[in-house]
C-alpha cells in the first residue's frame, strides 16, 4: 500500500504565498516522477509542475515565474512554493507519483486526496 498525503492549502489573499507538501508513505521502493496538479469545478485537471527524479522540473505556463517545486528524495517528499497568488489560482491542487512499490509490478501512478487552494480578499 502506498499513500500521497498533502497539506498546505488554505485561504490566502490575492498576491500573498502559500506552501504545499506531500509525502509519499507505504511500501515505497522508489519515487520517479512527483508533482502537482490542479482542478476546479466543470474543468480539466491541469498541470502545475512536476519534477523528475534527476531534480529536473517542468511547469504549466499560467504558474511559471509565480510557483516553485522541490523534492527531498530521501524523504519522498515533494513541495510546491506558491508566491503571487491570483484569485484564477483556486482549485484542487493533487499530489501525483510515479511510484514501484512492494508486492506491485511495475510503476503506478499514484494520487493524493487533494487540497483545497483558495485565492481571495
Amino acid at each position: 500500500q502506498v499513500q500521497l498525503v498533502e497539506s498546505g492549502g488554505g485561504l490566502v489573499q490575492p498576491g500573498g504565498s502559500l506552501r504545499l507538501s506531500c509525502v509519499a508513505s507505504g511500501s515505497v521502493v522508489s519515487v520517479y516522477d512527483m508533482g502537482w496538479y490542479r482542478q476546479d469545478p466543470g474543468k480539466q485537471r491541469e498541470l502545475v509542475a512536476r519534477i523528475t527524479n534527476f531534480g529536473s522540473p517542468n511547469y504549466g505556463d499560467s504558474v511559471k515565474g509565480r510557483f516553485t517545486i522541490s523534492r527531498d528524495s530521501a524523504k519522498n517528499t515533494v513541495h510546491l512554493q506558491m508566491n503571487s497568488l491570483k484569485s484564477e489560482d483556486t482549485a484542487v491542487y493533487y499530489c501525483h507519483a510515479v511510484i514501484s512499490s512492494a508486492g506491485t509490478w511495475g510503476r503506478v501512478d499514484y494520487w493524493g486526496q487533494g487540497t483545497q487552494v483558495t485565492v481571495s480578499s
